[in-house]
């Protein structure tokens, strides 16, 4: 990444910073907190996906032969499966998430993928597979062709060619549930709302908010990570209403000085609280370049001497001039990258600096490598 590209991105930094400095950002309730236990399940089964072309499991796949014959047995045809030679059949593990409040009736995605040594599930139908829940309980069950949004194609001479991931596939509302699923939302007069990253000052401010619109004791800060809320009277029978209200509702969560480094990409992302105490950054480069030239090496005339090849070495260093940054008490996000910019900074070099930094004690944050 070049210096210029560089500069584009801390100036998109510095225009963050900068808007955010004079106006801090307000969200919604409903998108950084969830009320407890409302959450999808998991539902997994085990299926046959038929109708294949010739992409299906090879006789070495035992399980599905057995399948295959216990399900043919069940219609009245007894084959064994040593009698099973077909490879137009893959067995697959079919999973889904149930969604809350889901009802009988209702249908959902799920997804097959292939357990044996198919090569493709393109094309194929998914034969009636029971799903079940980690109760053991079935919950629905699931039907239907299979889409893998690509292909794998084999040509002579061991050409091949494939789009995607062709030995697992997803079919669009194959799943039919089949009784209602239950969620409850309010224990008693209470609810519970979970905050997706814990934290006190959010969590407190989130109470306050609350309060601020209904009642001074409609909400409490339990923890780091759950807010509890009574429901007022008026809204015992209109729990739904009640919670539109708390979800729309908006407040400045708050948040850690924070710098995430990707060494893997050069990626670097710091937030507007990063600080940085009194310290000075300098940043150079130190080229060191060995020449070796050959030369002849002629003997005086009439010596006995004869003709030699001698390399002559030249060492040359090299040290790019950089200028020594100071940066006061308090310094922001912005004029980190100010100073950065100033001594020439690229991504790579501004990681170096960022953990120099903290090594020194001078980052006042916390510095994440992923």
């Amino acid at each position: 990444m070049n210096f210029f590209r560089f500069f584009l991105i801390t100036s998109l930094i510095f225009a963050i910073h900068i808007s955010s400095s004079s106006a801090e950002v307000s969200v919604r309730i409903k998108d950084i907190a969830k009320v407890a236990g409302v959450a999808n399940n998991q539902l997994i089964g085990y299926g046959l996906v038929v109708g294949l072309a010739g992409t299906g499991d090879s006789t070495r796949t035992i399980m599905t032969a057995q399948s295959i014959s216990n399900m043919l047995n069940k219609f009245g045809i007894g084959l064994t499966k040593e009698q099973m030679n077909s490879k137009n059949v893959a067995a697959v593990i079919v999973t889904a998430d149930l969604p809350p409040f889901t009802r009988n009736g209702d249908n959902i995605d799920v997804t097959a993928s292939s357990l044996g040594d198919a090569t493709s599930i393109q094309g194929g139908v998914l034969l009636f597979t029971p799903l079940s829940g980690a109760d053991g309980n079935v919950y629905g069950s699931a039907q239907g062709p299979v889409s893998i949004g690509g292909f794998n194609a084999t040509g002579g001479g061991g050409n091949k060619i494939t789009k995607n991931h062709p030995v697992v596939g997803r079919i669009p509302d194959g799943g039919l549930i089949n009784q209602d699923f239950s969620t409850t939302v309010t224990r008693g007069n209470e609810i519970l709302l979970s905050l997706n990253e814990a934290d006190f000052t959010t969590a407190q401010r989130m109470a306050e908010v609350i309060n601020m619109t209904f009642s001074p004791e409609t909400a409490k800060a339990l923890d780091p990570g759950t807010i509890r809320i009574y429901v007022p009277a008026e809204y015992q029978e209109h729990t739904v209403e009640f919670m539109s209200r708390i979800e729309e509702l908006t407040l400045v969560p708050d948040e850690l000085a924070k710098i995430i480094i990707n060494e893997r990409t050069g990626t670097v992302v710091i937030n507007k609280d990063i600080k940085i105490s009194p310290v000075a950054v300098s940043h150079g480069n130190i080229t060191v370049i060995i020449k070796v030239t050959p030369s002849v090496s002629q003997p005086p005339p009439l010596s006995s001497g004869t003709t030699q090849t001698v390399d002559n070495t030249a060492i040359q260093v090299k040290e790019e001039k950089k200028n020594l940054i100071y940066l006061s008490e308090s310094t922001s996000l912005q004029q980190v990258v100010d100073a950065l910019n100033a001594i020439g900074a690229t991504p790579r070099d501004l990681i170096a600096i960022l953990q120099a930094l903290k090594e020194a004690g001078a980052l006042q944050g916390t510095l994440d490598i992923i």
